[in-house]
């Protein structure tokens, strides 16, 4: 069973990613669980401008989100009256990134669904500030999904790497959960100007490989330095459908996120983007 946490501003953005997931996991045995922390709302609320209303404001914003996660479940249980569906609603008095990592231990969560931006969908931005500090903060893989994006039967994922980091099983995994029912080809991208492995990079490689043994697997190299074109060109050239980097120090993630050498905006970034945030959880 996957347990899945989908945090909502009650954007259209975030019920995009909801409805995506929905649709991505209907083979699949998942427990949902639908969050809204209203901390910030409650910090900005047009009538907090005392302490003397701060406890009426607090009810009222804590109810407004209950009711808000009340009518959510409705539509949701329309949309999928799923037999092998759990739900859930969890409302809190908490930052997004405090109680999305407090859920994610409490609750052994699998993956956060979210979408790439929320209530402020500005095109100028490939990630909402929310979503950002997810991707920074939160020790669990991430599923990004783009505004209005539909296709939930992805047929080619792209796992771009340098062959550095010691993957957790675990994060691999689900990797090849999510693209098992779909059939996805699996391709791992290795841009370098260099065939030649170290035997660091050689077993990583190896770890990949057997981590990944159900899936059908397509090992690359790209003979180039220039990683954010060669990434973007493969995307456009293979009609990828799921991108999915590591979240870890010296990673191409790491890079897209703290642009230095890679520019994430030329990357594009119009598909879904599987994050696994390397984490030691078990």
């Amino acid at each position: 069973m996957l347990s899945i946490l989908l945090p909502t501003d009650f954007s259209e953005n975030s019920m995009n990613a909801i409805k995506y997931a929905l649709e991505f996991f209907k083979y699949q045995k998942t427990t949902f669980y639908f969050m809204h922390a209203y901390q910030n709302e409650f910090y900005d609320h047009d009538e907090l401008t005392s302490r003397d209303v701060y406890k009426n404001v607090l009810d009222d914003v804590r109810q407004a989100s209950q009711k808000k996660l009340e009518k959510l479940l409705n539509q949701v249980k329309k949309l999928a009256p799923h037999p092998r569906f759990t739900y859930h609603t969890i409302s809190s008095y908490n930052t997004l990134v405090e109680e999305a990592n407090l859920i994610a231990d409490a609750k052994n969560i699998d993956l956060i669904v979210m979408g790439t931006k929320g209530k402020s969908d500005n095109h100028k931005i490939v990630f909402g500030s929310q979503t950002f500090q997810v991707l920074k903060y939160v020790s669990c893989p991430v599923f990004a999904i783009p505004s209005n994006y539909k296709n939930t039967q992805p047929k080619r994922i792209l796992f771009p790497t340098n062959y550095m980091n010691p993957y957790k099983r675990r994060e691999l995994k689900l990797l090849s959960q999510l693209a098992k029912p779909y059939r996805s080809s699996i391709d791992i991208l290795y841009v370098s100007t260099s065939d030649k492995l170290s035997i660091r990079q050689e077993d990583n490689k190896d770890f990949i490989a057997d981590a990944l043994s159900n899936n059908e697997v397509n090992f690359c190299r790209k003979d180039s330095k220039k990683i954010a074109e060669t990434i973007k060109s493969y995307i456009r050239e293979n009609n990828i459908d799921v991108i999915t980097m590591v979240n870890s120090q010296h990673s191409f993630l790491e890079d897209l996120l703290f642009p230095s050498n890679i520019d994430i905006v030329s990357l594009g970034l119009n598909i879904p983007l599987l994050a696994m945030q390397n984490t030691t959880r078990v």
